[in-house]
């Protein structure tokens, strides 16, 4: 039995994270496995200023759907079974959502682009594929950017 049939990769709609899809589809074909993508909406990516505003949070879960179909039609492009999950429930980061959803659809893989931030960036940001790597119940594969050194 091949050791990678269910490959998780979240999506963002970044070029990472479309590279991380792409690998991942090359190994889900190749291992005749089957792809999940998700996205989760991180609360501390969508404050303005210090309060919510529903206009972003609905723009975040329009844009987050889209993200989502973008990476299915993708996916089933090159022939590979998939399905989609979105996490819109405000509260867990990046890395808890991924694991979550790693641990609960059984993910062999997770797939995952990294921005590759540094720095004064990295320390205020985070970093997802760090979080993700952390928390991960399954081997990690990250994808890094055309430009990383």
């Amino acid at each position: 039995m091949n050791p990678f049939q269910r490959i998780l990769v979240p999506v963002d709609g970044s070029e990472t994270s479309k590279k991380a899809l792409d690998a991942a589809v090359q190994l889900a074909r190749a291992m005749g496995g089957q792809i999940r993508v998700m996205h989760a909406i991180d609360e501390l990516m969508y404050v303005s200023g210090y309060e919510y505003t529903a206009d972003l949070l609905g723009a975040a879960r329009t844009w987050a759907r889209e993200a989502l179909d973008e990476a299915m039609v993708t996916v089933k492009a090159a022939g590979v079974a998939c399905d989609s999950q979105l996490i819109d429930e405000l509260g867990p980061r990046l890395g808890e959502s991924v694991a979550r959803v790693a641990r609960d659809w059984k993910a062999d893989l997770i797939v995952v682009g990294t921005h590759g931030r540094r720095g004064f960036n990295r320390l205020v940001l985070g970093s997802g594929a760090e979080q993700i790597i952390r928390l991960a119940p399954a081997p990690v594969m990250v994808i890094r950017p055309d430009d990383a050194i």
